[in-house]
């Protein structure tokens, strides 16, 4: 039996929806890998496995292309919450998406399901929250080195750990630099997603991201929310912001109970029907 996933992006920030309630293949590392792998496989910047009913709840698994699986995903909800429109999942306007970073709760603001608002949850600077190692504190405009450079640095934690870094200019070639060290440094024992990100005026950001079993990507949602709400605490920003990203933009807003709220847009790609060689050579890795 053929297995078929479904391709979206989230601002260039593409992910793979496997419905478990339609396929036999069950996803293992290895063939989660295989599938993400742009050249032997289809190509994605993840997978998004559900719906998974539990109970009432609906939930969602966030695989990494590297085969971990991630806690949360601002792109992947919103990109697993078209898709439960499309497939007749979900009617209501509003309804709750379960990941392993929390509930996030979800609101189309069109017909098609195209642009959504979602509550990603609280912000957390505390170093045990992110986590971060060392006596408890907050970590706000905290000196850490990577790959021998020090750099000024805001940790907090929305479903997922983040590490923020204030520039002056940024680029893609410095966040990878970066990230190669920060994502594997000590300080971090479950790893960390990095933003670099340069300030504009008070309701807007430039960021890039480098994130944890994934590498360098185009847009991040909860990378942006780790921005907002970084620049936001160091008093730099408005608590309403426009975070722009390579692959565009998305609107975040910091309330002051420190509910992150994000707002965006989303694009379907098609649907895809592995081939049977692909089909078997997923099973194996399956067993």
């Amino acid at each position: 039996m053929k297995t078929t996933v479904e391709k979206y992006h989230g601002l260039g920030n593409d992910y793979l929806v496997f419905d478990p309630n339609c396929n036999r293949l069950h996803l293992s590392p290895e063939n989660v890998r295989l599938l993400c792998d742009r050249n032997f496989g289809v190509g994605a910047d993840g997978i998004l496995e559900g719906p998974i009913f539990e109970e009432e709840k609906i939930s969602v698994r966030i695989w990494n292309p590297d085969g971990s699986l991630a806690e949360n995903s601002g792109n992947g909800v919103r990109i697993f919450a078209k898709y439960l429109k499309d497939g007749g999942y979900v009617q209501k306007k509003n309804f709750t998406i379960h990941t392993a970073g929390g509930e996030v709760f979800v609101h189309y603001l069109n017909e098609e399901g195209t642009r959504l608002k979602v509550s990603m949850g609280k912000v957390s600077f505390w170093s045990d929250e992110v986590p971060v190692e060392g006596p408890r504190r907050e970590i706000v405009n905290e000196t850490m080195v990577f790959g021998r450079i020090p750099y000024p640095v805001t940790c907090l934690n929305i479903g997922n750990p983040h590490c923020v870094i204030l520039m002056d200019e940024i680029s893609k070639e410095l966040v990878c630099r970066i990230g190669a060290y920060s994502e594997h440094a000590k300080q971090f024992p479950e790893k960390i997603n990095t933003q670099i990100i340069k300030v504009l005026d008070r309701t807007h950001i430039q960021t890039e991201g480098y994130e944890r079993g994934a590498g360098y990507t185009l847009a991040s949602g909860t990378g942006c929310c780790a921005a907002a709400a970084a620049a936001c605490r160091l008093g730099l920003t408005d608590p309403k912001v426009i975070v722009q990203m390579p692959g565009g933009t998305l609107e975040i807003e910091i309330e002051e109970d420190g509910m992150v709220l994000m707002t965006g847009d989303v694009g379907y790609v098609g649907s895809m029907r592995l081939g049977s060689a692909l089909s078997e050579q997923l099973r194996t890795l399956e067993r």
